[in-house]
């Protein structure tokens, strides 16, 4: 709606991930450089931790880009799992269909296990490495984590024949350290967490959305305005995508070629990310002005 005012191609900050609008902060890069790491160097177990929205599923897509390259080495057959919320049958049977294999019926898991370590000896056998990827990790039950770990006994004297990468929000870090679960604690060979935006970071991510949009310059958010972004959205890029795109649609209804902190700080309120009672007495007011803009009146 507002790309033509401002100049733009496209909407530069929408939340679905994008791999045109791919912005790595250090930490992002030291995340990405762990997980290549892990499944060069065959390790067992990793894992990866981020806030919500700090940036893992883009993490993960780059992963899976960079390993589908044909430079990158051993050749990788990937089960990505995003469900967690399974029973064993199901996980057996997401785990067996992303890799292509029949799981055995009635289901047994002994049996299943076996036929699991004679395809990842074969693969193992003609140069070919398997990784699970396990997203939302932090809804897997204590059973199943369980259960997952007893998947990394499947290997040789010489080699893991599963690698598994667990990528979870923080609170799986909480979950691992339970006494419980102190031996795939002591499993996991590689651990990131990742981190958000710092200020600097920030507006360098902006910019650089607003440019692979087709800005001239990506200089539409002033100085001021960077600053409360990164202020307001504790440097999460989710919350930042979706407190610039409110911005912008406040910018166009007021008809402004750059965007000061004010509007910032109501596009924040109008979405409730502060709850203070300013924010309460101005909600509502960018369908106010919309409505103005367009010649009608608010209902309520």
């Amino acid at each position: 709606m507002y790309n033509g005012f401002y100049g733009l191609d496209r909407a530069p900050f929408r939340v679905n991930p994008d791999p045109s609008f791919l912005y790595f902060s250090e930490s992002h890069e030291e995340a990405l450089a762990t997980l290549i790491y892990a499944v060069k160097e065959r390790k067992g177990f990793a894992v990866l931790t981020g806030e919500v929205g700090t940036g893992k599923t883009t993490v993960l897509n780059a992963l899976l880009e960079r390993m589908a390259a044909p430079d990158f080495g051993p050749k990788v057959q990937t089960a990505y799992l995003f469900n967690t919320v399974l029973s064993l049958e199901d996980f057996f049977g997401y785990f067996f269909e992303e890799l292509g294999l029949e799981l055995p019926i009635p289901f047994r898991k002994g049996r299943a296990l076996h036929v699991l370590n004679d395809y990842l000896i074969e693969r193992l056998r003609t140069g070919g490495q398997t990784l699970l990827l396990i997203d939302e990790a932090q809804n897997l039950s204590r059973e199943l984590l369980e259960e997952i770990r007893m998947l990394s006994n499947l290997e040789t004297p010489e080699s893991k024949l599963l690698q598994i990468v667990l990528v979870a929000q923080p609170e799986l870090n909480q979950t691992l350290a339970r006494p419980e679960l102190r031996q795939l604690r002591q499993r996991v060979e590689l651990r990131h967490s990742i981190r958000p935006l710092d200020p600097t970071e920030t507006s360098e991510y902006v910019r650089q959305r607003l440019l692979s949009a087709g800005h001239e310059s990506g200089d539409l958010f002033s100085r001021g305005a960077l600053r409360a972004l990164h202020r307001l959205s504790d440097g999460i890029p989710r919350v930042i995508n979706v407190l610039c795109d409110g911005a912008m649609l406040a910018g166009f209804v007021s008809q402004l070629h750059r965007i000061p902190a004010s509007v910032i700080e109501r596009a924040a309120a109008d979405l409730r990310l502060r709850n203070t009672p300013a924010a309460e007495h101005r909600r509502g007011w960018l369908r106010s002005r919309w409505s103005k803009r367009l010649g009608f009146r608010a209902a309520g």
